[in-house]
């Protein structure tokens, strides 16, 4: 773990971020047991209503422990940003402590916690025909190519994105296209403009990947088992809903989507090897951000004391159990 706060002033809010399946549901809800929270979710997917069984969204009983926020807030139809998330977290952290309680914001959408740290751009809007013609580009010449490109104008977005994240590559193209300066710019115009930094994030790093692919293949396997195909065939039935949108690239849902176009009962060993696997690239790209992130403290989520380590954390920035925010 890092080295602790230095600074003995309690953080206006706790985060918790990791990769899928590194725990942090549990190890959030160990934390309201015993501390006054309000869970604030850092999650791109949860944010959409009937998108349940493959965001591996909390369940009645796992919310009723505390309450939790910007869970079922927008229809799949329509798009979240992060400059919407971070004015969200941030209204909802101060009316949380003027409750009395602590902001404890927890989830994997790593650009949501960097942008909630370290400030975001106001971002030229999306241009219908600006990405439909990169699209175009795209079918012709594939995201790899695209992602060349990229790299020609704005190569510090490029290097931390994979050749075949066609939904960053789109938008950092469009952003290009569209005004002229590359996305990396507008981001380090938002840092140098951002306010320092009152609260601490904690990060849950696994040490083994063997164990979070382990657990990451068990899950894919429950959301199956849990009714996720049954799911993904209600979405996909509404005419509003498209595999261009962001609520359906979500991992999962684009290959589940993909896997009944192709047939109706899907090819089952196909779809969890293709799922396991998109998860697994999704959770490598979640552990890159938060090792961007200077400032975190980090916690090994595959340690057999991981719950008594994070509670001695909170601890020491929160005070007793049961203690209210100053």
């Amino acid at each position: 773990m890092t080295a602790a706060r230095e600074s003995t002033v309690p953080p206006r809010w706790l985060g918790l971020a990791g990769p899928t399946a590194s725990g942090k549901t549990a190890l959030a809800l160990a934390l309201a047991r015993r501390w006054p929270v309000e869970i604030i979710s850092v999650d791109s997917a949860l944010v959409y209503r009937g998108m349940d069984i493959g965001t591996a969204k909390p369940s009645a009983t796992e919310q009723a422990v505390a309450p939790h926020h910007l869970l079922d807030i927008i229809d799949p139809a329509r798009a979240y940003s992060a400059a919407q998330f971070v004015a969200d977290a941030r209204r909802l952290a101060g009316e949380i402590r003027a409750r009395g309680r602590w902001p404890l914001l927890v989830g994997g959408t790593m650009m949501y916690f960097k942008a909630l740290i370290d400030g975001i751009d106001e971002m030229p809007p999306a241009d219908p025909a600006i990405r439909a013609a990169i699209d175009a580009e795209a079918a012709q010449q594939g995201w790899p190519a695209m992602h060349a490109r990229l790299a020609e104008v704005d190569p510090a977005t490029a290097a931390r994105l994979q050749p075949n994240d066609s939904q960053r590559i789109q938008r950092a193209l469009e952003v290009w296209r569209g005004s002229g300066t590359p996305l990396s710019a507008l981001h380090q115009r938002a840092r140098r403009e951002a306010p320092a930094m009152d609260g601490v994030l904690l990060a849950l790093e696994p040490a083994s990947r063997a164990w979070l692919h382990a657990r990451i293949a068990r899950r894919f396997e429950a959301m199956l088992d849990a009714g996720f195909l049954d799911e993904v065939r209600r979405l996909r039935a509404n005419p509003a809903l498209n595999l261009d949108l962001p609520s359906m690239r979500c991992v999962g849902y684009r290959q589940a989507w993909e896997a009944l176009d192709a047939s109706d009962p899907p090819d089952i060993a196909e779809l969890r090897e293709r799922g396991i696997a998109a998860t697994r690239q999704l959770a490598k790209r979640q552990i890159t951000w938060l090792r961007s992130m200077a400032h975190r403290q980090v916690l090994e989520a595959d340690a057999a004391d991981v719950e008594a380590r994070l509670v001695a954390v909170a601890r020491s920035l929160l005070g007793s159990p049961g203690s209210s925010p100053p």
